[in-house]
């Protein structure tokens, strides 16, 4: 197989994971009050903050944007914007091995055992 096909089955892979990691989580939002919704709208900006250090000053403040992220995923589930279902041990099987695999195979292109 050309390493082509190999980080191309990596990548379906990858997107296949986080497919099945995202059915079970629901993303909700509620009506606006600002006592109530200040760690939403604080991880909204974190997290585009977070970005936009590491897209645009990647080499000054890389460390600044990934502790932005984290500030921001933190908040996001202070905020209670994030709900989980109960997911079966097989779907966190499935996605998690399809989410490894296909990293490990877009990253290096082989799998070792």
């Amino acid at each position: 197989m050309g390493r082509l096909s190999i980080k191309l089955i990596g990548l379906i892979l990858l997107f296949t994971g986080l497919y099945f990691f995202t059915q079970n989580i629901i993303f909700v939002t509620g009506y606006y009050s600002f006592s109530r919704s200040l760690p939403a709208t604080a991880s909204v900006l974190a997290m585009m903050a977070g970005a936009f250090t590491l897209v645009f000053f990647h080499r000054e403040a890389s460390n600044l944007g990934w502790i932005l992220l984290g500030v921001g995923i933190v908040l996001v589930f202070l905020s209670g914007g994030i709900i989980f279902r109960s997911t079966s041990l097989w779907n966190l099987l499935v996605a998690f091995t399809a989410l490894m695999v296909g990293y490990k195979l877009f990253n290096q292109g082989r799998i070792n055992f």
